[in-house]
C-alpha cells in the first residue's frame, strides 16, 4: 500500500529543472527544424517552459516596484514580444544542435542546469537558470547564460543606462521599436 502511494506521488510530481530543460530543448528543436516552421509556432513551445514575465521583472530590478500595475503589464508584454521575436530569429532555420546535459543544482526555489551545445562542430557552454514560485510550482527558465554571458544581466545593464538617459517611457519606447523591427524580420 505504501509503495503504491509513493509511486503515485512521484508520478504526479512536477518535473525537475533538468527534465524541464531537456524537454524544452527537444520541443524547440523539433519545431525549429520542421519545414515551414514559424516564429509563432516556436513561441508557443517556448512559453511552456520560459517565464518571460519573470525575466522582465528581474531585468528591470528595483524600478519594477515603482511602476503601476498598468506599466508593469505593458512592460512585460513588450519584453515578452521582444524576447520571443529575438529567440525565434536565432532558432529558426539553424542546424540542429546536439545538447550534452551536465549537472543540476537546486537551492530552495532556484536552480541551474549546465549543458554544452554542439552546433556545426563548435561547442559552447549554456547554463539555464530556473525558479519556481513556491514548493509545489513548476520550474520555469528565467535566464540563459551562454559563454558566461547572462541574458538577464545583459538586459539589466542596458536598462540601467536607458533608464538613466531616457527614463521609463524612453526605455519602453526603445523596446517597442526594437520589438517591431525584430517581428518584421521573422515574418
Amino acid at each position: 500500500m505504501f509503495a503504491s502511494l509513493l509511486a503515485a506521488v512521484l508520478l504526479t510530481a512536477a518535473p525537475g529543472p533538468l527534465e524541464v530543460v531537456k524537454s524544452g530543448n527537444t520541443d524547440v528543436q523539433k519545431v525549429a527544424s520542421a519545414k515551414g516552421a514559424t516564429a509563432d509556432q516556436l513561441s508557443k513551445v517556448v512559453e511552456k517552459f520560459v517565464d518571460f514575465g519573470e525575466l522582465s521583472k528581474r531585468a528591470l530590478g528595483d524600478t519594477w516596484n515603482k511602476l503601476t500595475a498598468a506599466q508593469r503589464k505593458e512592460f512585460s508584454s513588450t519584453m515578452e514580444g521582444l524576447l520571443r521575436a529575438s529567440y525565434a530569429q536565432k532558432a529558426l532555420g539553424q542546424a540542429k544542435a546536439q545538447v550534452q546535459y551536465g549537472k543540476e543544482a537546486v537551492e530552495g526555489n532556484e536552480a541551474s542546469v549546465d549543458t554544452t551545445m554542439n552546433v556545426n562542430r563548435d561547442k559552447f557552454p549554456v547554463e539555464y537558470k530556473l525558479y519556481r514560485p513556491n514548493e509545489k510550482g513548476e520550474w520555469r527558465i528565467y535566464d540563459i547564460v551562454t559563454d558566461e554571458v547572462s541574458l538577464l544581466e545583459t538586459y539589466q545593464g542596458q536598462f540601467r543606462k536607458l533608464l538613466a538617459d531616457k527614463g521609463f517611457d524612453g526605455l519602453l519606447a526603445t523596446l517597442k521599436a526594437k520589438r517591431a523591427q525584430l517581428e518584421k524580420s521573422v515574418q
